[in-house]
């Protein structure tokens, strides 16, 4: 994974696979790879997106002051296909989250299988799914849509990935009181999600 290192680190944009479909992939402190992220897919600059962590421990230690509800809830559902948005007081990663910098979305992937060796990837990335905005996504390399293949850095095949995008869930109002609220149905089933947070 030291050529995906590599290329976040030198502020490229990479092509890469999760557990739910291909995203791409770039620094989220950097204005022009988020920017040229942007501009490949078409999406819209004030939309936010997710930054992504390879393993939940990384993902926890960069968000020190997720405490309380939204915490044990994103100890319970990372790593999966799920993203989550998390209160986000301290206004971290502001190129991610648009027009709300007090909430940010959180992703991390369960790596198994030939995804395994993303666990090395040290880097939180700032992602999103690697198609035309509005477009279908991609399960497979061949899927995804020839101008983003070639306007990405880098491309790493992980073969055929499930297909369906992550769930979205929005945690920002758990430790007020409220309830997690999934603002998309994906991969991961309201019920896994209903478990985990209905045990808290």
């Amino acid at each position: 994974m030291r050529a995906f290192e590599s290329c976040i680190a030198a502020g490229g944009v990479a092509l890469f696979p999760a557990d739910t479909v291909y995203g791409l992939a770039a620094d989220p402190e950097s204005e022009d790879a988020v920017r040229r992220l942007y501009e490949l897919k078409g999406r819209p600059p004030a939309q936010p997106a997710a930054v992504m962590f390879f393993s939940r421990e990384r993902a926890l230690a960069a968000l020190p002051e997720l405490s309380g509800r939204a915490r044990a809830a994103a100890e319970r559902l990372l790593p999966g296909a799920v993203t989550l948005i998390v209160p986000n007081p301290r206004r971290r990663f502001p190129l991610a989250c648009g027009p709300t910098p007090a909430r940010l979305g959180l992703r991390v992937p369960a790596l198994a299988g030939r995804l395994a060796p993303l666990a090395a990837m040290p880097l939180p990335v700032l992602q999103s799914s690697a198609n035309p905005s509005g477009g279908r996504d991609a399960r497979r390399l061949g899927d995804v849509h020839p101008a983003i293949r070639a306007g990405a850095d880098l491309e790493l095949d992980g073969g055929e990935l499930p297909g369906t995008p992550s769930t979205v869930v929005d945690l920002t109002r758990l430790d007020a009181g409220g309830g997690a609220e999934i603002l998309r149905e994906g991969a991961l089933p309201r019920a896994a999600v209903e478990a985990a947070v209905g045990a808290l």
